[in-house]
């Protein structure tokens, strides 16, 4: 259990090396130039409680930001807050429903939880691989869940693929691991 939040933090990292130079281009440039300052005025703050007001005011100015959410989402993930890291992520779908990583993110919020709330978390892995059908973290993660619910069939699909994954070793292993204990090894 104590790997979760790990995982986490690297799937966030990951959203944030892929999000952070996205901008809201639906959103009006005086909203967007004013949400920006404010989550760069937020992550110089000494004091998290005002840096994280300053966030969520963001996110209120242009909901489509990525920035801000990201931030949060490392806010919420450090203190291990995962009611308050699926609400950021819920709010960043509801702007931006095309973006699987945020699915993965809430997905693994649900996962962090002890226990793991594995029914919580697999639809969003499911949207988030209907999003990106070659996401071998997704693949993964329906793979071990739908394992668990006693879905072998699909579970094998879903694992075979992130196990076959060369470009993330880490994922393939875990998938690989996985479908060993399912086969009884």
């Amino acid at each position: 259990m104590a790997r979760r939040p790990y995982r986490l933090w690297i799937v966030l990292c990951a959203a944030a090396a892929l999000l952070v130079g996205a901008t809201a281009a639906r959103a009006d440039d005086a909203a967007r130039i004013k949400a920006r300052a404010l989550t760069d005025a937020a992550i110089q703050l000494t004091d998290s409680a005002q840096a994280v007001k300053m966030l969520w005011q963001a996110t209120d100015i242009d909901p489509t930001s990525t920035e801000p959410y990201i931030y949060l989402g490392l806010y919420y993930n450090s203190r291990e807050d995962y009611d308050k890291l699926i609400e950021v992520y819920q709010k960043l779908v509801k702007y931006r429903p095309n973006e699987p990583s945020a699915y993965l993110n809430i997905g693994e919020a649900y996962m962090s939880f002890n226990p793991p709330r594995f029914n919580d978390a697999l639809p969003y892995y499911q949207k988030a691989y209907q999003l990106d059908p070659h996401s071998s973290f997704a693949a993964l993660r329906l793979g071990e869940i739908l394992a668990r619910n006693g879905d072998r069939d699909q579970a094998i699909r879903y694992l075979k693929q992130a196990g076959a994954d060369t470009a993330n070793p880490a994922y393939a292993q875990e998938a690989n691991k996985t479908l060993r204990e399912m086969a009884g090894f």
